[in-house]
């Protein structure tokens, strides 16, 4: 068999192939969503992601005869290591043709990357921060992707549990969540409670509250707030909120956006509900995650106009203190007549640890359907 090279990304033209290579490998399929090339281009460049503040990277690139058949990038958060007192190098934006040989020079490549900066374990499937796509999909494998998570071929699970040396490090559940016809009895309960027993109220947005009112980088420190005691997580910095509320608050949809504030506490936000309608068929129809010539219309028709059944339900948080009180049901209260003025279907929730009741017990009052399983792996190296 011809030998694997590993070629390291060095300029931007190999950084094109290194994200083009998903569209390759992938074009075709019913279900993976791709990212858009311009926002991985984006998050990977050195000197447009604010994470680099705190995280270095290097990109490998696998070659058989000339032709590439894999990729990894290698990544050291620096503030999560030092977080949680640990010395490990992640492995994320992971894609290769069913070829062993190729999965693990990639990932030896990472590893020895990663101890030559004194790291002593290799883990992953994870990103920068909790932002970015996380775990290997092992379940799930005819489920639509989304815009937010990883989709990937049922092989690559063979890959890391055949090899041996890999033990499970964590596993993330998804549900599929049914929009009822009416509002569950519950949820209006518990919300007219919460509001007049703790002083809690709905805040819905402005452009300009989120702006210039500060509103957006209110958000994005509640949920630092709020997921600050998951796996892996390192907090959002000042430059990185910045970012993202550039980046994503321009686009969204403000009536599926929703906060929770505390009358009591001078209107401070203790929870936040951020939904967006799905784009997955959308990104499908970039050519090879391009916006144009017109990648830009599908996008622009499910943002918009809503053409589509499905509700992505990216970021839901509410602050650990308030979680006893019951304040999500306020969320669920002003989200679901929306989702139903919208006509969607079902929404998708973002990954959540497969032990935390806490989060899933949100879901109980509505038809739901646990449908995706992913796990991150880990060795010592």
């Amino acid at each position: 068999m011809s030998t694997i090279t590993i070629k390291r990304v060095e300029t931007k033209k190999d950084l094109t192939r290194f994200i083009d290579f998903h569209y390759t490998l992938y074009k075709g399929s019913p279900y993976d969503a791709p990212n858009l090339f311009s926002d991985d281009m984006r998050t990977l460049s050195k000197d447009k992601n604010a994470a680099f503040e705190f995280c270095e990277a290097e990109y490998f690139m696998a070659y058989r005869d000339g032709e590439m058949v894999g990729r990894v990038a290698a990544i050291i958060n620096n503030r999560a290591n030092n977080k949680w007192q640990q010395k490990r190098v992640r492995f994320g934006w992971i894609d290769f043709v069913d070829d062993m040989e190729v999965s693990k020079a990639l990932l030896d490549a990472v590893a020895q990357w990663g101890k030559s900066k004194g790291m002593e374990e290799i883990v992953g499937p994870l990103g920068f921060t909790d932002l970015d796509p996380e775990g290997l999909l092992i379940q799930g494998f005819d489920q639509l992707g989304t815009q937010a998570t990883i989709y990937n071929y049922d092989y690559y699970q063979k890959h890391f549990e055949n090899d041996g040396t890999w033990v499970k490090d964590n596993d993330y559940v998804e549900y599929k969540l049914y929009v009822p016809e009416k509002m569950p009895e519950k949820y209006a309960k518990v919300a007219e409670m919460v509001t007049k027993r703790y002083n809690l109220h709905v805040k819905k947005l402005t452009r300009k509250d989120v702006f210039e009112g500060g509103y957006g980088k209110k958000i994005f420190e509640v949920i630092n707030d709020t997921f600050k005691d998951l796996y892996g997580y390192s907090e959002l910095s000042e430059k990185q909120i910045e970012q993202y509320v550039k980046m994503y608050l321009p686009m969204a949809d403000l009536n599926l956006v929703t906060l929770i504030e505390d009358r009591n506490a001078n209107n401070k936000v203790v929870g936040v509900g951020i939904s967006i309608p799905s784009l997955s068929r959308a990104f499908q129809k970039c050519r090879r995650g391009r916006l144009l010539p017109f990648g830009w219309w599908h996008i622009l028709k499910a943002l918009k106009f809503h053409k589509t059944d499905v509700v992505d339900l990216l970021l839901v948080g509410v602050l650990p203190e308030y979680r006893p009180k019951g304040a999500n049901a306020l969320l669920f209260t002003d989200l679901i007549p929306w989702y139903q003025k919208y006509g969607f279907k079902w929404g998708e929730t973002h990954v959540e640890m497969e032990h935390n009741g806490a989060v899933q017990s949100q879901w109980q009052y509505l038809e739901r359907e646990m449908h995706k399983r992913r796990r991150c792996y880990v060795k010592k190296i």
